[in-house]
């Protein structure tokens, strides 16, 4: 019986429509644009067309990408028309200029999500690829900045593979690192072994990758030393990188996959930071290297042995925190100013609970925490606590929570105001923040404030009783010697006299017997009404004014208002004057 073959795939509509528009295009373009060949539709339903595009008349600028009269390319339909178009080219003629990906594809959307627009078809496409072409021959791509430049312009990762975090520098030549397992999901990259199970991983510095990194060792070592897949790597590099490997799996213990980091040097900025990639072979070729490394010495281990040649090679994801490779999200923003601050902050409640969570993600580097309450059930509603916390003191239970967010903050806690411990807290810190609305802390504060050589910014930040979406920001800057208590009623006296400010009145007024709740029944302390929402709303706003304060303070109160209070003016500063 004779099989038949199966029916050859077709294009799909969105596919055909695309190439009725190719087809259209080219014949009005033509010679700039051609088709050079019939569509082939693949069995993952990929139609790819050849198609040749007229370069001759591109600028070239030096160092720009040089072209010929026409350029051949392989122009990819995808079978679902929310993914862009791809296109490579049929030589690696381009690779290493940047926003090439593996010698052949070219990066011609950086963020498709927000520049790839299905219904604008396929002349958006073949005009991208166009600008690219005029780009790249101009010279106009940064290649310092083209991303994942360095290893063939793509994301190395195996699925279900851990997270390396590196936040230590690392130098372009070869050292010795350490693994250490912090979860199930990540490990972390250190330059001395912060645990009995941290794992020795070599750190090999390799010139470039602009064909990627492969999946085996041998494809490594092939694409570590040649710009060509097919270029067999030097005996002495092989035998290096071999030798490194098996170094570190021999202090390693048995049954252990065994890691490694490639240092790529970036090919047209050499002194910039290597790129980094981290790889790791199976346990089975880990236990080779040590066997190896048992029988000869680390400078006689020679060319890599057939069994480890096609060890796969699982890449890890990366996240690089390095400082100089790394820019913070928040560089521009106010909060910046709380970077490498020491903070106080005294009263860990509905908005002390929320600030110490905002300045330490900003880059605090030392919290001192001051609260004598206890976490309760209750408080999860709107304090920055979890189940976890129930039962522990607040100035604890907060910081445990913020050690969770960032390793290297230095966090203390403090027996509250008025211990005198705190009389030197203002000479000491750069910020002292009153959440409490406590008067024995607000007098103690006074004290501080009236200290002749202060160092510290004094603040005081607060919330309305009814709404908890007003808030007040009072300030004493170094220099203003005013208890903080007469700043706030000079500023009180200001608004109540100010009609324009009437919905701001309430924050100088003594609450209505409607304006506090009891949580609970029996004697319980009367609170003010808020939800999570507003406390974070307000406290952020409150946090940001005082961080647009901090480098350069001015006495005075700062009041603002959520948007859903309808509250005009939303915001107003009233300052100190003496």
């Amino acid at each position: 019986m004779t099989k038949r073959k199966p029916p050859a795939a077709r294009p799909n509509p969105s596919q055909r429509r695309l190439l009725e528009e190719l087809t259209a295009l080219a014949a009005a373009h033509e010679p700039d644009l051609r088709i050079t060949g019939r569509p082939q539709t693949d069995t993952d339903g990929l139609v790819t067309v050849p198609i040749s595009v007229r370069t001759s008349g591109m600028l070239h600028a030096p160092g720009g990408l040089q072209l010929k009269e026409n350029e051949d390319f392989l122009l990819t339909l995808p079978a679902t028309p929310v993914i862009p178009p791809s296109v490579r080219t049929t030589h690696i003629r381009f690779a290493g200029t940047p926003h090439v990906l593996q010698g052949n594809r070219l990066c011609l959307y950086l963020d498709p999500a927000r520049e790839w627009d299905p219904a604008a078809g396929i002349a958006s496409v073949i005009n991208r690829l166009w600008q690219w072409l005029t780009d790249a021959a101009a010279s106009r791509f940064d290649p310092a900045t083209a991303l994942y430049h360095p290893v063939g312009g793509v994301l190395h990762h195996t699925p279900g593979t851990p997270t390396v975090v590196v936040r230590e520098s690392v130098s372009h030549g070869s050292a010795t690192a350490w693994l250490t397992q912090r979860t199930t999901d990540r490990l972390d990259l250190t330059s001395a072994a912060t645990a009995s199970t941290s794992h020795r991983t070599p750190i090999l510095p390799v010139a470039t990758l602009p064909l990627g990194a492969g999946s085996t060792l041998a494809e490594l070592l092939t694409l570590t030393h040649s710009t060509t897949a097919h270029d067999p790597p030097p005996a002495d590099a092989s035998s290096a990188l071999l030798t490194a490997l098996a170094a570190s799996a021999l202090r390693n213990p048995e049954g252990t996959a065994q890691h490694f980091l490639l240092a790529v040097r970036h090919p047209t900025t050499p002194a910039a930071p290597p790129f980094l990639l981290a790889g790791r072979l199976p346990p089975q070729a880990g236990d080779t290297l040590r066997r190896l490394a048992r029988r000869a010495t680390p400078s006689r281990l020679g060319s890599l042995p057939e069994d480890l040649a096609h060890a796969p090679i699982a890449w890890c994801y990366l996240s690089d925190e390095r400082s100089e490779v790394t820019t913070r999200r928040d560089t521009l923003r106010p909060v910046r100013a709380f970077q490498d601050r020491h903070i106080h902050i005294w009263g860990c409640g509905g908005i002390g609970s929320w600030a110490a969570e905002m300045v330490v993600r900003a880059g605090a580097s030392h919290l001192t925490l001051s609260d004598p309450g206890r976490v309760t059930g209750g408080l999860l509603v709107r304090q920055n606590y979890t189940e976890h916390h129930i039962g522990m003191s607040k100035g604890t239970a907060l910081a445990s929570h913020l050690r969770t967010i960032r390793d290297d903050i230095c966090i203390d806690i403090a027996t509250p105001p008025p211990d005198p411990a705190l009389l030197t807290a203002a000479d000491q810190a750069d910020l002292i923040i009153d959440a409490t609305v406590s008067i024995t802390v607000g007098r103690f504060l006074d004290l501080l404030a009236q200290q002749p050589h202060r160092k510290a910014v004094l603040a005081q930040l607060a919330t309305d009783s009814l709404t908890a979406s007003l808030g007040i920001l009072t300030i004493a800057a170094p220099g203003t010697h005013t208890p903080l208590s007469t700043i706030d009623h000079t500023a009180g006296g200001h608004v109540l006299n100010d009609p324009h400010l009437e919905a701001y009145h309430a924050l100088w007024a003594e609450p209505a017997p409607d304006d506090e709740l009891r949580p609970t029944r029996g004697c319980s302390t009367p609170t003010f009404h808020g939800s999570a929402a507003d406390l974070m709303a307000t406290t952020a706003t409150l946090v940001t004014l005082l961080g647009t304060q901090i480098r350069h303070p001015v006495s005075g109160t700062h009041l603002c208002a959520q948007p859903h209070t309808g509250t005009a003016p939303a915001y107003r500063f009233v300052p100190h004057t003496t």
